[in-house]
Formats: structure tokens, sequence, C-alpha cells
């Protein structure tokens, strides 16, 4: 693909900041055993470089959520691939590459609740508030942007742009 990109955030903002998100999460759960969960495809590459971060026991778990229904906008939403394993009683971080809509992640928030794990956390990438649709925290948040179309370190245009090290706006 030949779309014209503008970056938006470095490689090199990125680890740094992916570094000090360890650091925090590190510190909050204070030696305590975490789970961390990776949702798939797009958290992938911030989830692989965070949890090396962290120094803590971790259990890493992946999940895939899917849309069924007419468009992805109004479409219901269903694990594509849950847990393998029970968070019921332990500290659970969700790791996502960007919290948009707000949609996916409410669900999942949701979901995760009625497992009973002892804490439920949410870290993204990129909280973006543009089109947010439903009241909702990111408690670890990489970076804050207000708008954009944004692709690379894991996020995507049509399955493309996902292995780009920084983060790029596509332009119009």
């Amino acid at each position: 693909m030949t779309d014209k990109m503008r970056t938006v955030i470095s490689p090199e903002q990125i680890e740094a900041r992916v570094r000090e998100l360890g650091a925090e999460i590190t510190g909050v759960y204070q030696g305590q055993p975490l789970t961390v969960v990776c949702v798939l495809k797009g958290a992938f590459l911030f989830f692989a470089d965070l949890v090396r971060r962290i120094d803590l026991d971790l259990e890493l778990e992946f999940i895939r959520l899917a849309s069924y229904g007419s468009g992805t906008s109004s479409g219901e939403l269903v694990f594509s691939k849950d847990l393998e394993t029970t968070i019921q009683g332990k500290n659970v971080l969700v790791v996502e590459d960007i919290v948009d809509s707000g949609r996916s992640m409410d669900f999942l928030l949701r979901t995760f609740a009625e497992r009973k794990p002892r804490s439920l956390r949410l870290a993204a990438l990129v909280d973006k508030h543009e089109r947010r649709e439903v009241p909702l925290d990111v408690d670890f948040a990489g970076f804050r942007l207000d708008k954009g179309f944004i692709v690379g370190y894991g996020m995507d245009y049509a399955e493309h742009y996902r292995q780009l090290g920084g983060i790029f706006e596509i332009e119009s």
C-alpha cells in the first residue's frame, strides 16, 4: 500500500513510554502476581514490549474479539478466542492497542468483571477520545490523542502497517 503518512509517535518515544509504563505497573502491583491479557491482533507488539518491562511474576493470556452483525460499529461483540485459564481471584491487566469508541473494551471489562478477578485494570498504547461512545477510563495510557486515523506498532489499516516501529497518521 502506498498511503501518505505522517509520524505521530516515533519508535524512540514508544520505547521510552513503554519503559515508564512497565515501571508504573510494577509499582502498582508491588510484587503481587499479575495476569496480563493481550487483546489480539493489534496489541501484540505493545504487549510483548510491555511484559518485558514489568518486574513481576506474570501469567500471560490472549483473547480476540469479533464483531458480528451489520457493520463493525453496530455488530454484537463476541470472543473469537477466549482465555485459557480462570481469572477468578487474580489481578488482571488487559492490554489493548487503542481505545477509541470504548465499546469493545467496555464489553470486555464488563465480561471479565463477571468472572470475579481480584482486580481488573486496562492498559492501552493509545487512548483516543475523538469517537468515544462509552465512558471508559484507561488506567495505564501510553499516549493520549484527540483524533486521527493511526497505524503502526501493531495497529493496522486493512491488515497492513502493523509491523511499523512508530505510529503514523494516514493522510488523505
